[in-house]
């Protein structure tokens, strides 16, 4: 009796699991046919559009087109550089004393001589008024040793003293004339001292923060001084180029030809200065295979600052004549750079090119162009040998 219920039970399992695995390769058919009209409905078609597109020859593919031209270009050499002040300046006071007076603000631009603090004068007034008093006494000294002197003489003349009694007397006067002479050297230099109480700018620039507050003692010898002068007009731009060319280079500047660099930011996408090549260091950096240049700007509206680091562009050349593209134009293969060249038929030709310098977006074509031949400069990814395109309104002349 268990054993025909167990038989029983066990034909009803294996009946139960055919059902189940019945039911599950039924509704994943299901998912799998609705999955794939949904498919077709939404993404299907467009695929299909898209090869056909690809595939069709007679179907035009809009582009754009500029055709090549013959100009000029000009050739950099692009570098980082640093900013360097004309000048720097540590204002230091020239004698000991308090602090009594700032007369600047930070930041301010300021000329040769304008005051910038003052030391307390009290001590050195009284060192010259000591000096002048010196000087004083010594020549009163020395116009009373004259008389006496003159005095002799005449008494010489009637031979009524000793010539011993003349010359010493005149000796007296020679003392107190060299007296008078360092009197006066001593007055020079209490009146130098007195002067130097005013402390003024040595060159003309722009302030820097103030490193002494009012009432500090301040002294010849201090690290920091009280502020620091920087010139920043003109201003100068320290970079290095390649040694390679800088034969060609040495040859044009020191024909007196003018140099142009170009400071742009970080970025090299903002021009913030135009100037001049000054300078070019006189050995090359082995370490580096550098040679370091500096080159001078007006900096009028002070867009440099000392120590800003900047791309720094020296034009090297201009080249004539030469065919010109756009690089968007470029493309890229097994065999090398090529372009897409447009026919007479509106349809396209894979012309191989041989590429000279680029300067931005513009590039010499040396070999496989000639101006006004038209290149496609936009839409080149669906385009191959012999494809039809859609000109449309593209055609433009190119210019730089």
């Amino acid at each position: 009796m268990l054993e025909g219920k167990s038989f029983f039970m066990n034909r009803r399992n294996a009946f139960g699991a055919a059902t189940l695995a019945i039911l599950l390769l039924a509704a994943g058919g299901a998912y799998l046919l609705q999955g794939g009209n949904s498919v077709g409905k939404s993404g299907a078609g467009v695929d299909r559009h898209d090869h056909r597109d690809r595939l069709d020859p007679k179907r035009a593919i809009p582009v754009r087109i500029v055709s090549a031209r013959r100009g000029a270009i000009d050739l950099w050499v692009d570098a980082l550089g640093t900013v360097t002040a004309a000048n720097t300046v540590i204002v230091k006071g020239r004698v000991e004393g308090q602090l009594v007076r700032i007369a600047f603000q930070e930041g301010q631009p300021v000329q040769t001589g304008d005051l910038l603090a003052q030391v307390d004068p009290r001590p050195f007034q009284v060192a010259l008024d000591q000096a002048q008093g010196q000087l004083t006494r010594d020549r009163a000294q020395l116009a009373g040793a004259r008389v006496e002197l003159n005095r002799y003489r005449e008494l010489q003349a009637k031979s009524s003293i000793a010539r011993q009694q003349v010359d010493t007397q005149a000796a007296l006067v020679g003392q107190l004339e060299g007296s008078i002479q360092v009197d006066q050297a001593q007055l020079a230099n209490a009146r130098l001292q007195l002067d130097f109480t005013h402390i003024t700018a040595p060159i003309g620039g722009r302030l820097g923060l103030r490193q002494v507050d009012t009432g500090n003692m301040v002294h010849p010898n201090d690290a920091t001084g009280l502020v620091i002068i920087t010139q920043t007009q003109p201003i100068f731009v320290v970079f290095s180029i390649p040694a390679d060319g800088i034969a060609v280079l040495l040859g044009r500047w020191r024909q007196g030809e003018s140099l142009e660099v170009q400071a742009l930011d970080r970025d090299g996408t903002t021009l913030l200065a135009s100037g001049t090549l000054a300078s070019i260091d006189n050995r090359i950096d082995l370490a580096t295979g550098t040679v370091k240049l500096k080159a001078i700007f007006t900096n009028h509206d002070e867009t440099l600052f000392p120590n800003q680091f900047v791309n720094a562009r020296l034009k090297t050349a201009t080249l004539r004549g030469a065919t010109l593209i756009p690089t968007a134009a470029i493309q890229r293969g097994v065999s090398g750079a090529f372009v897409y060249l447009l026919q007479g038929d509106a349809s396209v030709t894979l012309r191989p090119v041989t590429l000279g310098p680029t300067t931005g977006d513009t590039v010499v074509v040396k070999t496989g162009l000639q101006p006004k031949d038209r290149v496609v400069i936009d839409g080149a990814d669906k385009l191959r040998e012999g494809s039809r395109v859609d000109l449309g309104s593209s055609i433009k002349p190119f210019a730089t």
